[in-house]
């Protein structure tokens, strides 16, 4: 497995530490102080971010497990621009806060591959076997 340099694991601590602190301001207290009514999808949305922010305080403590919580990260915001935001924007219907969160999701797309160690993901996910899909182990049942 390659080794990953002090100077990246700052880096994947410092953007742990953005995502907790942002979504942390930004999302937290919506999460604790919401109105009854608030739209189905909007509970969730903030539901999903709270947890990704708690998971990023993990990331500051645990930098190369939590590396998964990048790739979802630079995944979903990649989606949705591409998905979304870009379409609108070509489209000039942006209104302030889709714009707001166009900007927030290309910071992401922009700041989650430059810190990244790809050298490492790449080994630790795409060359080494996945695990076996079924147990080798023989039931009790059969052993009489």
């Amino acid at each position: 497995m390659p080794e990953v340099s002090t100077f990246r694991l700052y880096l994947l601590r410092a953007m742990y530490a953005l995502i907790a602190v942002g979504l942390g301001i930004t999302i937290w207290p919506g999460i604790l102080d919401h109105p009854k009514d608030l739209a189905l999808m909007r509970g969730v949305v903030r539901s999903l971010l709270g947890a990704l922010a708690l998971l990023a305080v993990l990331g500051i403590r645990y930098p190369i497990k939590m590396l998964p919580l990048l790739l979802f990260e630079l995944v979903w915001k990649s989606i949705w621009v591409l998905a979304f935001g870009l379409p609108l924007w070509l489209g000039h219907q942006l209104d302030p806060d889709t714009q707001e969160t166009l900007t927030a999701c290309l910071w992401g797309v922009v700041l989650v591959p430059l810190v990244m160690p790809w050298r490492y993901v790449f080994a630790a996910y795409a060359r080494i076997p996945g695990d076996r899909w079924a147990s080798r182990a023989v039931p009790a049942a059969q052993e009489r």
